[in-house]
């Protein structure tokens, strides 16, 4: 149980869509509709730089498994390439023909996968900048993205209500999965990859079997739509957020609610779990980011 009250990060002017911790943990990203990305030091709660260039809102924020980019996807269509050490501001990949709403490394480094409004996902090298692959199918804004542990595997969330898992060597589409009755916003896999959670504006979290493509569990109790998932570490948690200003914490193996963040004065849009999973990161619309003690 968590008894004391989070610390909250200000800086921020507008909402805070995305929060991302660096993989060893000594840095918080966080995308925000103020046109920044702020890097934070998790420990002292300091903003450490603010990264600007991008000319509209930034939705989403992820590092590379090494730490050694940081990727921001935003309404201006771009996704851009950073040094999260220097700050200093790398390749501009353009090409989406709408809003960027996520973005997403595999844990190689050999491609970044980004989901648009133009209802494609586009894989690109991070090296070179260079669009690999074009996702077509969706009849809805692709909305989320997620490459699977091993990086065989790419799972995206789409406006038309349907999670898709793709095949990133071949492109192609290995399985949709339905259930949903609305907007699927985000998908997660656990640490092994055998599960995946996706968050829908039906206000449920479906829970997934990779395999078989079956859905093992309906995760009901927010009170609006659901728009971010994480797995801590461990993969014995799963967090979500909300727009009913809450952050829920589930045990993924039972669908059992174990805890409800409150705080947040607006709707909560991101969650993310340090690499040790003892911090729980939320985002929000409120302009602030908080940060729980999860165990």
């Amino acid at each position: 149980m968590i008894e004391e009250p989070p610390e909250t990060l200000t800086g921020h002017t507008n909402w805070v869509s995305s929060v991302a911790f660096s993989p060893e943990g000594s840095l918080l990203a966080s995308a925000s509709h103020d046109k920044t990305v702020r890097l934070w030091d998790p420990a002292s709660g300091t903003c450490l730089r603010t990264l600007e260039g991008h000319s509209s809102w930034v939705f989403d924020v992820a590092f590379s498994s090494e730490g050694a980019l940081l990727a921001s996807a935003s309404v201006d269509r771009t996704v851009r390439l950073w040094d999260p050490t220097s700050g200093e501001r790398g390749k501009t990949l353009a090409g989406h023909e709408g809003s960027v709403y996520s973005v997403a490394f595999n844990p190689q480094g050999s491609l970044l996968a980004s989901a648009s409004e133009d209802r494609t996902v586009r894989l690109w090298d991070p090296t070179s900048g260079a669009c690999q692959a074009v996702l077509p199918g969706y009849t809805g804004s692709a909305l989320g993205v997620a490459f699977n542990p091993a990086g065989d595997l790419l799972a995206t969330a789409s406006a038309d209500r349907k999670v898709r898992l793709w095949d990133p060597a071949t492109r192609e589409c290995l399985r949709t999965l339905d259930g949903h009755n609305g907007p699927v916003w985000d998908v997660a896999f656990n640490p092994d990859g055998s599960l995946l959670a996706s968050a829908s504006a039906d206000k449920t979290v479906g829970i997934w079997d990779t395999g078989s493509g079956e859905c093992l569990r309906s995760l009901e109790g927010h009170l609006g739509w659901i728009y971010n998932v994480a797995f801590n570490p461990q993969g014995t948690l799963l967090a979500s957020a909300s727009d009913d200003r809450t952050v829920r914490l589930w045990d993924p193996a039972t669908g059992a609610h174990l805890r409800t963040f409150e705080g947040h004065t607006g709707w909560v849009l991101g969650v993310a779990f340090n690499p040790a999973g003892t911090l729980l990161a939320s985002s929000s619309e409120d302009t602030t980011v908080r940060l729980w003690k999860s165990i």
